[in-house]
């Protein structure tokens, strides 16, 4: 256990939640306030997830818990107890990356990268709603995720290489043949 996890456990009024992120089983005490976010990044320094407004509004902090994209700085850690986390940390497999990793990389979806790891968690779960059918809707479904640096243009291309590399998949269940 790390020091601060060490720290979060001792603390008086702490409630205890088991949570999977990125596969690994974590039984932890946490305060009550204590963002998923927080949890993330100062109990278990998984810095992948960026903090950034603090206020839902950048999509910086975007994770994947039970397969659903979403805003860890306005989750309580509580709120989760059971769940399963998937930070941009536990996206890749066995050294391979992610498709979505992989494609943000070969379209060079990102400039600074500080909004990345939210933005590919993002696209991540937008792939798995299987909402998006053209460019526009991809827009407005990652709308939520600002890149200060203007990317924008690579990041729908970067996603919408990864939506037909998932149909495309021999792997994927929803192929189409």
């Amino acid at each position: 256990m790390s020091p601060s996890a060490a720290d979060a456990s001792a603390s008086v009024g702490a409630i205890p939640i088991r949570i999977t992120i990125n596969g690994e089983s974590h039984a932890l005490q946490v305060e009550p306030w204590t963002t998923l976010l927080d949890l993330l990044r100062l109990h278990l320094d998984l810095t992948g997830t960026k903090k950034g407004c603090d206020h839902g509004q950048c999509g910086a902090c975007t994770v994947l818990v039970d397969g659903k994209r979403i805003n860890s700085c306005l989750t309580l850690a509580v709120m989760k107890d059971g769940s399963e986390v998937t930070t941009i940390e536990g996206l890749a497999q066995n050294g391979d990356l992610h498709p979505v990793q992989a494609a943000f990389v070969e379209y060079d979806a990102f400039q600074c990268g500080y909004c990345t790891p939210g933005q590919i968690c993002s696209a991540v779960g937008l792939i798995n709603e299987g909402h998006a059918q053209s460019r526009e809707e991809i827009r407005e479904l990652m709308s939520g995720n600002i890149c200060r640096c203007g990317a924008y243009v690579n990041i729908v291309d970067a996603v919408e290489h990864a939506m037909a590399h998932r149909r495309q998949s021999p792997r994927n269940p929803e192929a189409r043949s």
